[in-house]
């Protein structure tokens, strides 16, 4: 359990540390990104973003399983 819980943690860390780099290089709102802001509210729906990530991991992962 305890290595599990390393790897974990580990894993969160490396995702932040990307996260980080991806708002610094101009990937935290792209195009088609839904914001909604009204007075006391805010909504963002990051539609774009996701398929973004997802078309990367998709790629890496069938990489890998080669």
């Amino acid at each position: 359990m305890p290595k599990l819980l390393i790897i974990a943690g580990g894993g969160l860390i490396f995702i932040g540390v990307i996260w980080l780099m991806a708002e610094r290089l101009g990937f935290s709102r792209l195009p088609g990104d839904i914001v909604i802001e009204k007075e006391n509210f805010r909504f963002y729906f990051p539609i774009t973003t996701c398929i973004v990530i997802s078309i990367i991991l998709s790629l890496i992962f069938s990489f890998l399983r080669r």
